[in-house]
């Protein structure tokens, strides 16, 4: 009778493990993902406003160049906590800008 318990208390707890281990990575991933989406929405909007404002005409907008004209803060990176280099850059394409980071 002991080691059924013991085969029972080990299905249960292999069967837990096999939901939970899963389900808590999707949940972080998916966490660390709207954080950076979040982020990069900031720095993208920012470069909108300084094109659409005229002051920002061409076509490679750097970070350091949003922030010296106060469209944006210093930014940092929300998992690693580090600052993104100056020299990152948002790349215009007709009305589409896309974030490209530098290291």
């Amino acid at each position: 009778m002991n080691t059924n318990k013991v085969v029972i208390l080990g299905s249960i707890i292999t069967i837990i493990l096999l939901i939970s281990i899963p389900t808590v990575y999707k949940v972080i991933k998916n966490h660390n993902d709207h954080l950076y989406k979040a982020t990069y929405d900031k720095i993208l909007n920012s470069a909108k406003n300084c094109f659409y404002d005229q002051n920002c005409p061409e076509e490679i907008i750097t970070l350091k160049t949003l922030y010296e004209k106060n469209y944006l803060k210093p930014v940092s990176n929300p998992i690693t906590k580090e600052y993104y280099n100056e020299n990152s850059y948002v790349k215009r394409v007709n009305t589409t800008f896309q974030f490209y980071e530098v290291e």
